[in-house]
């Protein structure tokens, strides 16, 4: 398997390719860096509504067209937003290559944003929220984001409200894009067996032409962080607890070690801390996960579980029992190897699916410059120190800093 090549085009546009022998798949994306944080007050959900109006029309195609381009010859044609990011991807078999280069410019750039298919939408991304309301593991995420990141955009949801997409307008979208592209902070990510030579030659023959375009607004981080400790009333028969806090920002060199860390603490793995506890040991939940998401300029650390209301009081302090723990006794050798053994095989084995690292390899790139690799990174691994964890638990894991979100049963 080669390493990742890049190739900046004349309008800043990269094209980032890594080539993998022996499947006939190849899967590529259009990643932009802009997502819902880079919304005015006045424009709350837009980045989502555009990348739903990307596919339903562009100069040459109707939605209909668009849709069946890819998924008759067998192909998936997808996009999703974030916070930081928007992404359009594709994947189909690698004789349908140019194809699906060819579509993803066309949604990407040419959208026309139909009137008709505008107020059709609106409805579509209501029933969503309605849809994530209706879930109280969705919507607790969600309205924690707002409690960490209170009066910030990193802290309103992807969606926006439903009064903001009811008033959205054809011009409200083409202004945000407007104000928003940069070629140069956009990325063509394509991982399959295609030659280097190919996919430079194919993403040039669609997307050289576009203008060249810069935009100057830079993105204001979180102010000052307050904790908060608050319970909503609902009709739903656990209890829902959010517990969290702002942490490491994308280049921080606390962020590796950090998110080593909350692996052992709640990561996937069944063997975390909090689920052996919780979980296996007490038997007060079905599921309990630790997540840590860096951002450009802050990072964000939540813990999410559901339980009985009559165990959420013990459950709360199973969890800060063990951040006390990690805060008061240092990793032993074996204990610290093992962890490490573990994130390493995760890592490993997330780069083993070539979607998922088509759409790492283009964020990577437009967050930090580059794709590390595997060795490189096990590497720092390796090299993090028991002390250098403890002291991370220590400042993280401060109980006076965290936030709570509870949904109680009515």
């Amino acid at each position: 398997m080669t390493e990742y090549q890049i190739h900046t085009l004349p309008n800043g546009i990269r094209i980032a390719h890594r080539q993998v022998p022996y499947t006939q798949v190849v899967h590529c994306g259009l990643m932009l860096d802009m997502g819902s944080r880079d919304e005015k007050p006045n424009q709350l959900g837009l980045a989502h509504f555009w990348e739903h109006m990307a596919f339903k029309g562009t100069k040459k195609r109707k939605s209909y067209h668009i849709i069946n381009r890819l998924e008759s010859v067998g192909g998936e044609l997808n996009a999703y937003t974030t916070k930081e990011k928007i992404c359009f991807y594709a994947s189909v078999l690698d004789a349908h290559f140019e194809k699906s280069v060819e579509l993803l410019a066309d949604i990407t750039f040419d959208s026309v944003f139909p009137e008709n298919q505008l107020e059709k939408e609106r409805g579509v991304i209501l029933e969503e929220m309605s849809m994530y309301q209706d879930s109280p593991e969705d919507a607790l995420q969600d309205d924690f984001d707002e409690i960490v990141f209170a009066n910030h955009q990193l802290g309103a949801n992807i969606l926006g409200t439903q009064e903001s997409v009811k008033g959205f307008t054809r011009k409200e979208l083409q202004d945000f894009i407007a104000e928003n592209m940069d070629t140069e902070k956009i990325v063509l990510s394509i991982v399959g067996n295609i030659s280097f030579n190919k996919a430079v030659k194919v993403a040039e023959k669609y997307l050289k032409d576009i203008p060249a375009k810069k935009s100057d607004l830079q993105r204001t981080p979180p102010s000052e962080y307050t904790p908060q400790q608050i319970t909503i009333p609902k009709k739903i028969t656990q209890a829902h607890c959010a517990i969290g806090r702002p942490s490491y920002a994308m280049l921080d060199e606390r962020r590796l070690p950090f998110f080593m860390l909350v692996n052992l603490f709640g990561g996937p793995g069944m063997n975390s801390r909090l689920n052996m506890t919780l979980r296996e040991k007490y038997g007060l939940v079905y599921g309990i996960d630790a997540t840590y998401s860096p951002f450009t300029d802050t990072g964000f650390l939540g813990i999410y579980f559901a339980t009985d209301k009559s165990n959420l009081d013990k459950a709360n302090a199973l969890i800060l029992k063990e951040m006390q723990l990690l805060k008061e006794k240092p990793l032993g050798k074996l204990q610290l190897h093992t962890v490490k053994e573990q994130l390493m095989g995760q890592l490993a084995m997330a780069e083993e699916s070539n979607q998922s690292f088509m759409l790492m390899m283009a964020k990577s790139i437009l967050d930090v410059g580059k794709v590390e690799s595997l060795e490189s990174i096990f590497t720092e691994i390796k090299n993090i120190e028991a002390a250098q964890l403890q002291e991370i638990t220590n400042d993280m894991f401060d109980e006076s800093q965290l936030s709570y979100l509870t949904f109680l049963p009515e």
